[in-house]
């Protein structure tokens, strides 16, 4: 799979009309596989520097049967 790991300071969004086409070309031939597990490590890696790393609470629902 695509685990590398992904330096902050390199990731850019651009509009896909000033892409480079190296770029494309590297994601187009990719999986759907490998283009969702390195949207998930750079989404986790953003949660990570924006929110830490801390525990929290987990949120708890509780379903009431109305009548």
């Amino acid at each position: 799979m695509f685990n590398q790991k992904i330096q902050k300071n390199a990731v850019r969004v651009v509009s896909r009309a000033k892409a480079d086409d190296d770029d494309i070309l590297f994601w187009l031939n990719k999986t759907p596989a490998e283009r969702l597990s390195a949207l998930e490590e750079i989404r986790k890696s953003y949660n990570d520097w924006e929110y830490g790393t801390e525990q929290r609470f987990q949120r708890v629902y509780r379903i009431i049967k109305r009548k």
